[in-house]
C-alpha cells in the first residue's frame, strides 16, 4: 500500500473511532487476502455484541480512497458509513438470531446468495452451502429490509442438527424465498439503455409465453426484480427450465458477476468462446465484490440440472 493510501484508512478509522465512541478493537483493518477480506481491502465496525454474538459490518475501503482521490472529504465519507450503519436495526438483529434454533420461527427469512468458493474458503468454513463447480450457493437469514437492500446474515451449519432437516431441502425451501423476495426477469439490454423505468420481462407463467427473447450470441440478461443478486435466479424453482422450454434448447450459461447471469441457446455458442468473452467481461467491468466465475455452466433439459462444463483451473 502506498502511504497516501494507509494514512487515509489510519484517519478515516481515527474518525470513526471519535465519532462512535468504539474502543479501539471494535474497528480493524484487513488487507485484501487475509480472513473476511478476501475480495478487497476492508474495515470492519463490530456494531452491536450480546450473549457471545457480535454484528459486524464490512467496509470496502479501496473504493472510498478513490472517491477521496477524486476530491470528496474524508469526513463526508466518515459521515457516509456512519449513516448506513444507522440503518441496521440491532435490536431487530438481536431478535431474529435468539430464535435461530427455532426452523418454524425463521425459515420464511432464509434465502440464497452465490459466492465463489475459492474466494471465499475462510468465510464458508462454518456455512451451509452447496457447490455446482466453483459456485457456492449459499444459505443466509434476512435480518432486515430496506429500500436499500439486505441486512443478512450466513447460516452456520450446526444449527442444521438443531433443526434436524436436511440441508438439501432447507436449501430448496431458501430458494424458494428467494424467488418470492426477488423475482427472476429477463433484461433486454436495448431497454435498460433508454428507459430509466424499465423493470425487466416477466416470463415465467404460460400468460408470458410471447415473452420477447433474444437468440443472439451476446445472450439474454437474466436477473431478478432488484437486479442484485440476481444470478442467483437461474438457479430458482422452474427458472432454468422456464428459460430452456422458451428457446427450445440447453442452455449456456456465463455469469458475469453476482448480479446477473448471460444465459444463450447452447445451439447458438461454443462454450470455449464464452469463456474468453466472460474472462475478458469481467476484467475490464466487474468489481471484485462482485466476482462470482468465469467458469461456464450448462443447463441440461433431460436432468434439470446445471453442470460446470469448463476445466477445473485448480
Amino acid at each position: 500500500m502506498n502511504k497516501n493510501y494507509e494514512e487515509f484508512i489510519g484517519e478515516l478509522r481515527l474518525f470513526l473511532l471519535n465519532e462512535t465512541g468504539y474502543t479501539e478493537d471494535k474497528i480493524y483493518f484487513r488487507k485484501k487476502g487475509e480472513k473476511m477480506a478476501e475480495n478487497g481491502d476492508r474495515l470492519f465496525l463490530v456494531c452491536a455484541e450480546e450473549d457471545g454474538m457480535k454484528e459486524i459490518c464490512g467496509v470496502h475501503v479501496q473504493e472510498l480512497f478513490e472517491d477521496y482521490e477524486r476530491g470528496k472529504e474524508l469526513n463526508e465519507l466518515g459521515t457516509m458509513i456512519l449513516t448506513e450503519l444507522k440503518k441496521v436495526n440491532h435490536a431487530e438483529f438481536f431478535d431474529k438470531t435468539k430464535n435461530l434454533t427455532d426452523y418454524e420461527m425463521i425459515k420464511k427469512d432464509l434465502f440464497i446468495r452465490l459466492l465463489n468458493l475459492n474466494r471465499n474458503k475462510d468465510e464458508l468454513v462454518h456455512a451451509v452451502y452447496r457447490c455446482i463447480g466453483d459456485i457456492a450457493v449459499v444459505l443466509y437469514m434476512r435480518i432486515s429490509e430496506s429500500a436499500d437492500g439486505i441486512t443478512s446474515m450466513k447460516i452456520r451449519k450446526e444449527y442444521l442438527e438443531e433443526w434436524g432437516i436436511s440441508r438439501e431441502k432447507i436449501l430448496e425451501e431458501a430458494l424458494t424465498n428467494t424467488m418470492k423476495m426477488t423475482p427472476p426477469r429477463i433484461y433486454c439490454w436495448e431497454k435498460l439503455i433508454f428507459d430509466p423505468e424499465y423493470d425487466g420481462e416477466d416470463f415465467m407463467g404460460k400468460e408470458n409465453s410471447d415473452v420477447e427473447i433474444s437468440r443472439k450470441s451476446l445472450g439474454i440478461c437474466l436477473s431478478t426484480t432488484k437486479r442484485t443478486n440476481g444470478a442467483a435466479a437461474i438457479f430458482m424453482p422452474g427458472v432454468a427450465k422456464r428459460m430452456a422450454e422458451l428457446l427450445g434448447q440447453d442452455l449456456y450459461l456465463a455469469f458475469t458477476s453476482v448480479h446477473e447471469v448471460m444465459v444463450h441457446d447452447a445451439r447458438q455458442v461454443y462454450p470455449e468462446e464464452l469463456e474468453d468473452v466472460v474472462s475478458e467481461t469481467v476484467k475490464e467491468t466487474t468489481p471484485e465484490e462482485d466476482f462470482l466465475s468465469i467458469r461456464i455452466y450448462r443447463y441440461c433439459r433431460s436432468t434439470d440440472s446445471i453442470i460446470c462444463v469448463s476445466e477445473d483451473e485448480d
